[in-house]
């Protein structure tokens, strides 16, 4: 189902049992984080929170928070109005096999066609409830003037009088952790478009508030976005950036999915919401923002303006990123819904969030794995990789090296490329319990044999390579060794009971569970 406002998408969760109500006041500095980080370590994921009176240096802000409302998998199934991401997954991948790809470029056509089948591209109209209060900004102020209502940057808490109309000083915009350099969005959609053939990307960077009207935009070497910067920079033109915060829960989702480039994530938003994205035009630039989001900060960066150091920033790596100089982003204008809700993440040592859409992200495009990859049964990212630093793939195994194809095709695609150790497990492996996983990775393999080392680029937020951007990464073939790899003895069998005794023993003590392959 398609939800109108962020606000209905919460409404939902609390209907569905899905929500804690917390009345109380809350502290944005370090308070809700606190709270959110129990909540997300609780099993399953826990509940959603919604901070009805969330405080930005004692002052309550007019915008309650929600957070942790994607954090397990039920609630990623309801943010896709499905009974599970499975079945999501099941139906796109229905639609790929339509006709078979022959290589990547026709893979990205095919999936391009299979998301526009259900629903029409975005479509433009004139306004939406995301320019019900309108603030715009004619200059931004000196470094030394103060402006209504600062947060704690330079320690004035908002004033009364500033609640009506929207700014950085009253959005309750989260301190996460002790050390963060100050306040930041946690998610945001960014919107930003190619200067040269006019395509637009949304991704996700957080934001670190410096003032009233600038910020941070942390946009990583390899993302879509800093490639469009680099080409506004080349040109010495001004790069408009909308970003918004809110509206149908699919936007973030999309924002963060491993699209492959130049496919329009509105059309996957559209697709999993089973109605086209409405968009509007932004009162300061020419970009498009979703008609329904709850806020929305438009502005630009200046390509002749030097960058300026972001961070530190507790990030999902478990550690904090330290200062690194990225563009500055000015602020034009701030829209939002009457009724606005501001949606809010953290992130920091896993379990998170973050683990419970990433793996969404993985089932929904396993499909599209398979279809490239055939012989691929599934694949996980344990938690304790934080995304993509540790990923299991179990195979159906019919050649020599075939685990090797794997890894190397694996690292050769997307965000794939920032994986640090892929472990190739057999297909009668649950790679989703890394339990399992490991001990067939100590049981099965050589280390010198087993093991494979190859170079490529990294996570910029890695803080364990020796340069930015750029380490090593290793493979594991943990299957079992087939004539031809190096294997010279018999490969003795697993230790399984016999099924017939398995099943005399259940119905001796009652036990009702299916029988293993």
């Amino acid at each position: 189902m398609a939800f109108e406002s962020f606000r209905e998408f919460v409404e939902a969760l609390d209907r569905a049992g899905e929500l804690k109500r917390i009345s109380q006041p809350v502290a944005t500095e370090l308070e809700i984080t606190e709270l959110a980080d129990r909540e997300m370590k609780s099993p399953g994921g826990g509940k959603a929170l919604l901070f009805e009176k969330p405080t930005v240096n004692g002052v309550v802000s007019p915008f309650p928070v929600a957070i942790n409302t994607l954090g397990s998998h039920r609630r990623m199934a309801l943010s896709m109005g499905a009974e599970s991401v499975d079945a999501v997954a099941t139906e796109l991948g229905a639609l790929m096999k339509a006709k078979p790809p022959t290589g990547i470029a026709e893979t990205i056509k095919l999936l391009s066609l299979a998301l526009d089948l259900r629903h029409a591209k975005p479509k433009v109209v004139r306004t939406g409830p995301c320019k019900d209060v309108i603030q715009r900004f004619d200059a931004p102020p000196s470094r030394k003037e103060r402006w209504p209502g600062a947060p704690d940057i330079t320690g004035t808490a908002p004033s009364a009088s500033s609640a009506a109309a929207p700014t950085l000083a009253n959005l309750p915009i989260l301190k996460c952790w002790p050390l963060d350099g100050g306040r930041f969005i946690t998610l945001p959609c960014v919107v930003t478009r190619d200067p040269d053939t006019g395509e637009r990307n949304l991704g996700m960077y957080r934001i670190q508030i410096y003032d009233g009207q600038t910020t941070g935009m942390h946009w990583q070497l390899q993302k879509v976005a800093a490639r469009h910067g680099r080409r506004y920079y080349e040109k010495g033109e001004r790069m408009p950036v909308a970003i918004f915060l809110g509206g149908d829960p699919t936007f973030p989702f999309a924002a963060t999915a491993p699209l492959p480039d130049g496919l329009d994530e509105f059309l996957l938003a559209g697709y999993l919401r089973k109605k086209s994205v409405e968009l509007v035009k932004c009162e300061t630039n020419d970009l498009e923002v979703p008609a329904n989001a709850d806020f929305v900060i438009e502005g630009y960066i200046d390509p002749t303006e030097p960058l300026r150091d972001e961070g530190p920033f507790g990030d999902h790596t478990g550690y904090y990123t330290l200062p690194e100089p990225y563009p500055v982003f000015h602020i034009t204008a701030i829209t939002h819904r009457k009724d606005a809700v501001y949606p809010a993440t953290i992130v920091g040592i896993p379990p998170m969030e973050d683990f419970y859409i990433g793996g969404a992200s993985v089932k929904l495009f396993l499909p599209i794995f398979k279809m490239n990859f055939p012989e691929i049964v599934d694949i996980a990212l344990p938690a304790e990789g934080v995304f993509h630093n540790l990923v299991f793939v179990s195979i159906r195994k019919t050649y020599p090296m075939q685990a090797y194809k794997i890894m190397h095709g694996l690292w050769g695609m997307g965000q794939m490329m920032f994986s640090k150790y892929i472990v190739v497990v057999d297909a009668d492996v649950n790679v989703h319990n890394t339990s399992e996983v490991l001990f067939h990775l100590t049981a099965n393999t050589d280390p010198q044999r087993d093991s494979v080392f190859t170079k490529g680029p990294s996570d910029v937020l890695d803080h364990a390579t020796s340069e930015i951007a750029s380490g090593s990464k290793m493979g594991f073939d943990a299957t079992r060794k087939l004539p031809g790899e190096g294997f010279k003895r018999s490969w003795p069998p697993l230790i399984r009971m016999d099924e017939a005794v398995r099943q005399k023993m259940d119905s001796l003590l009652g036990v009702v569970r299916p029988s293993r392959s």
